[in-house]
């Protein structure tokens, strides 16, 4: 029945051929089919309204909380137009409908606003094809009493699938895959089933990046299904006014509080400042840059921390899905006395994984995730899953309540085969989860196994924590230097920018004190350094400074092991910054006998400088399920040689020929 009123209500678009391409009739379409679903909704207390509406107009006081309260209606209209009025009114229509939208509360209002409904009846006014979408849609019935709530929202669904795919160019910026949410949906309710399907029970359900209200909807259609008495609460949030116009449209048409969607940027204007949910997903771009939110974000990282959204650090500016992942975090429900708490799924490309070394701050992100046992598991996703980009993506999965056999430990999801071709490519979407896949995946996150892939490919592995930690040590060695002062080094010497802002005098007496030291060789700094102030002196410089003098003997000096180890004045080795390295040491090792056992054998004059320590995490996910697949058999791959330079032979004869 849905399926078949969305085929009705697209096929008015046929009226639209010429002045309107194809990749252009949603834009008509889906704001008139919402228009009209309110004009439904409102016809039965029509009359009642409008008589209200001229009483509190004498009286001067506010006309939403009174029509409100009165007709129990989370908005209203004042105008006296309905769709069957218009349509008695050819030659005036265009005035009169935007007479009719103009006249709605200001919660819908800016519905249309978002679809520029003002400047779409001017559009279509002038094109001659205004009225006939009018007539057409006042003939098709979407009162409540014949197209529930709920089918209604399969309709608007529909249509906004069939929009996506006539424009591929932007189904990735409004349209999620249906079934990437159905699985984040799934793997979402899967531990609260028991919970979830007792009457009455309410659950609220935000996206903060709602876009056109794909995650909301599939959300709240699923736990319909699971229990049809349940009362999902849907808040969301987008940037993009059409958008937002689209997912409140939605959210309007299966009865939701139209004033749970927000229109604003998540990152600089959070719509639910105060506000925690049951279950939270989203989408939110990939790799896109935040610098024009860069300084509200940095304020509040800076100025609140730990009591704003993001205490644990700040990712680079090129990226900012971390910061989503951030904000969703802050509005999980608080745990009290083992109950409580929330789940969260959102869609992140590979770069939050292991972007960023120690102490950054995506690492540190992931570090206070994990060590507060935040992340219950990681999903890889096929390639070629979104319209819009054809990269590697992953499902991440937070509890802040973990069920016992789930705490301490992150579960890794290698789905990356689990796909079925589409007939058709939309975008650069060639892939689909099939539902075998979809249940497939679910088994594997509700076994909680941990496959070791000795006999086949491993699609679950399971986790302690801190094995995604490590610490990044630095290794110091002395600084051992030989001076052989030459051509070439006095020339390197004279390049160098402090020494070309000298005045030519002072230069030449450079050059000609390292000229008398040519064919010597040292292999005591001390000893070099006497020598060269001497020289210096000599030369004219009658005061060389310490600057001047170390910029001298550090570029001349060369490593040599069998030099006198440089030492400070406490005796201790100085380190030289051109062997200093570092090595990654997993948590779980011990960081001496780490460095016993894999430095000191090739470098036991080494040591570890402990004050530049750090602690890092990443996940390598794709180290953790690569499975080493051995070559061909050369005779194998000679055979086959032989057969493809045989053909080659054979079609240099046809050509010759």
């Amino acid at each position: 029945m849905a399926q078949t009123n969305a085929n009705l209500i697209w096929k008015i678009a046929d009226l639209l051929r010429g002045p309107y391409q194809p990749n252009q009739y949603g834009d008509v379409i889906l704001p008139f089919t919402i228009l009209r679903r309110l004009d439904c909704i409102l016809e039965p207390t029509k009359s009642e309204v409008l008589a209200e509406y001229k009483k509190i107009s004498a009286k001067k006081v506010d006309p939403a909380v009174m029509l409100k309260a009165k007709f129990k209606l989370p908005f209203y209209n004042t105008s006296r137009w309905t769709f069957d009025a218009l349509v008695g009114d050819p030659e005036g229509v265009a005035d009169n409908l935007i007479d009719y939208i103009e006249r709605f509360s200001p919660n819908v209002r800016d519905v249309f606003d978002g679809f520029r409904m003002i400047d779409l009846i001017g559009d279509l006014s002038k094109s001659d094809r205004l009225y006939l979408i009018v007539k057409e849609f006042a003939a098709v019935d979407l009162h409540p009493k014949v197209v529930t709530n709920h089918d209604m929202g399969y309709i608007f669904e529909e249509l906004i699938r069939k929009f996506a795919e006539s424009n591929n160019a932007q189904a990735g910026d409004h349209f999620t895959p249906r079934e990437v949410i159905a699985l984040m949906v799934d793997i979402l309710f899967h531990t609260e089933d028991d919970v979830l399907t007792k009457p009455g029970t309410v659950r609220t359900i935000y996206d903060p990046a709602a876009g056109t209200g794909g995650m909301l909807s599939t959300a709240y259609d699923h736990l319909i299904e699971m229990n049809p008495k349940a009362r999902p609460v849907l808040y969301g949030q987008d940037i993009n006014p059409r958008s937002y116009a689209m997912c409140k449209s939605d959210m309007i048409i299966k009865g939701q509080d139209v004033d749970n969607i927000y229109l604003g940027d998540t990152l600089t204007d959070d719509g639910f400042r105060t506000k925690h949910f049951d279950f939270l997903l989203s989408n939110p771009p990939f790799g896109v840059a935040w610098n024009t939110q860069q300084k509200s974000v940095t304020d509040e990282y800076e100025q609140r921390g730990f009591a704003g959204r993001f205490g644990p650090g700040l990712p680079r500016v090129s990226d900012g899905s971390l910061l989503f992942l951030m904000h969703l975090v802050s509005k999980m429900q608080p745990v009290k006395g083992g109950e409580g708490g929330s789940r969260l799924a959102i869609v992140l490309n590979g770069s939050p994984l292991f972007t960023g070394g120690a102490g950054s701050g995506e690492s540190n992100i992931r570090q206070w995730i994990i060590e507060n046992d935040l992340l219950d598991a990681i999903i890889a996703l096929p390639t070629d899953m979104f319209y819009n980009t054809g990269i590697s993506t992953y499902i991440w999965i937070l509890d802040n309540n973990k069920r016992p056999k789930r705490k301490g430990k992150v579960q890794l999801i290698n789905a990356v085969d689990m796909y079925g071709k589409m007939r058709k490519s939309l975008g650069s979407k060639r892939k689909e989860l099939r539902p075998k896949d979809i249940e497939r995946i679910c088994h594997l996150y509700d076994s909680f196994r941990n496959e070791t892939g000795a006999e086949r490919p491993a699609h679950s592995k399971v986790f302690k924590g801190e094995e995604f930690g490590y610490s990044t040590i630095t290794v110091e060695r002395p600084l051992q230097l030989r001076f052989t002062p030459n051509a070439d080094k006095i020339e390197e010497v004279l390049t160098q920018k402090s020494i070309e802002k000298l005045k030519p005098g002072e230069q030449a007496a450079i050059r000609n004190a390292l000229t008398g030291l040519v064919g010597w060789e040292w292999k005591q700094r001390e000893e070099f350094i006497a020598e060269l102030k001497d020289a210096l002196r000599k030369a004219g410089l009658t005061k060389p400074s310490a600057p001047l003098v170390k910029t001298i003997w550090s570029t001349i000096g060369e490593h040599d092991d069998d030099a006198i180890i440089v030492t400070d004045s406490k005796g201790e080795p100085e380190p030289d910054p051109a062997l200093r390295d570092t090595e990654n040491v997993p948590l779980i090792d011990d960081i001496a006998e780490y460095f016993a056992r894999e430095v000191v054998p090739h470098h036991p004059d080494s040591w570890i400088d402990p004050d530049k320590t750090k602690v890092g995490y990443e996940i390598p996910f794709t180290r953790h399920f690569y499975r080493y697949l051995p070559p061909r058999p050369l005779e194998e791959i000679q055979k086959d040689l032989r057969v493809l330079v045989g053909e080659i032979q054979v079609m240099l004869k046809e050509v010759g020929a």
